[in-house]
């Protein structure tokens, strides 16, 4: 099944979700109703110490998937994905995040304002919230360097 990064990004190199880097996360969105989800595979290098994923790690999962979540609200009502960029995020760190286990990503837009988009997003393992995610993402210009990047 092709992921939304895969269908409008093919060529990013976004480090998170970017299909064209080799060394990324390649993290894969799709659409399930109103929310956004991924699953993830850590891989050792991605330790903050033994068995347990790094918070940066975790930030770089929750702000792409977020961002995707808002780029996706955002599309409503326009003829193409605009390009989105975060303006804030914040992560709570809830509990250790286990990085043998699978990782679940959900995020779901909870306020939209014209060009700007509030997300939440969560990020789970083995059953339980690891961590928590809360952003503003806008739509982006032409003449911002991250217009059209997708």
């Amino acid at each position: 099944m092709e992921s939304l990064q895969e269908r409008y990004a093919r060529k990013s190199v976004c480090f998170g979700c970017g299909p064209a880097n080799d060394k990324g996360l390649r993290i894969r969105s799709f659409l399930e109703g109103d929310a956004l989800v991924a699953r993830f595979r850590a891989e050792p290098h991605h330790a903050a110490f033994p068995g347990v994923l790094n918070g940066g790690i975790i930030g770089v999962l929750l702000d792409c998937h977020c961002n995707w979540a808002a780029a996706m609200r955002l599309m409503q009502g326009r003829p193409e994905l605009p390009s989105t960029v975060t303006a804030d995020y914040a992560i709570q760190l809830k509990r250790p995040t286990p990085i043998d286990a699978e990782i679940l990503l959900r995020a779901r837009a909870v306020e939209v304002k014209g060009d700007r988009c509030v997300v939440e997003g969560t990020l789970e393992a083995a059953g339980k919230v690891c961590a928590t995610c809360r952003g503003t993402f806008v739509a982006v210009e032409p003449g911002h360097p991250a217009y059209h990047r997708w």
